[in-house]
């Protein structure tokens, strides 16, 4: 039996802008509950006392990324979500931070230039590949780290209802 297509598409206006504006990174675990409603989610219970941590983003930096890959032999179909993004100036705190997120699978919300959230890891969490930290060489180079994040998930990142992306940062009771 056909999967039934429900629409076509049309061009859209010309008010898209590419690039990641900040992300919101929690412990995969500290999620306890994420509702979804046709591809949107409206809500994430965070288990008490936890919350997402922002990270703003200098422009033109940051980058998400979502690949589909189908199996015809298998039926199968998965989506590698990719996230990768630079934090400027190396010091000891950051240092530290890295290292605890790279012992963790993680919930990214990567919010783009347009303003909409997209919740990256919901099945399985997304998980550190890499950090790299460079001191630069001449004065006008980076002086920080550049981290890479990636999950192989079910389902396509979802977009944040307003109220769900605006509640990501209080503490759950």
């Amino acid at each position: 039996m056909p999967c039934i297509l429900t629409q076509g598409l049309n061009l859209d206006c010309r008010s898209n802008f590419g690039g990641v504006k900040e992300v919101y990174v929690m412990e995969f675990e500290n999620a306890t509950t994420i509702t979804e409603a046709v591809g949107v989610i409206t809500g994430i219970t965070k288990a008490v006392g936890k919350k997402f941590w922002k990270y703003n983003l200098i422009a033109h930096t940051g980058e998400g990324e979502e690949t589909n890959t189908i199996n015809r032999e298998n039926g199968t179909s998965s989506n590698k979500q990719m996230l990768k993004f630079p934090i400027n100036k190396m010091t000891t705190a950051v240092r530290n931070e890295l290292l605890l997120i790279a012992q963790n699978r993680l919930l990214w919300v990567v919010v783009d230039e347009n303003g909409t959230g997209w919740l990256y890891g919901k099945n399985y969490g997304m998980m550190m590949d890499s950090w790299s930290a460079k001191t630069g060489k001449a004065l006008g180079d980076r002086n920080g780290y550049e981290l890479a994040f990636s999950s192989e998930e079910k389902d396509m990142a979802c977009a944040l209802d307003s109220g769900t992306l605006a509640a990501l940062t209080t503490v759950g009771a």
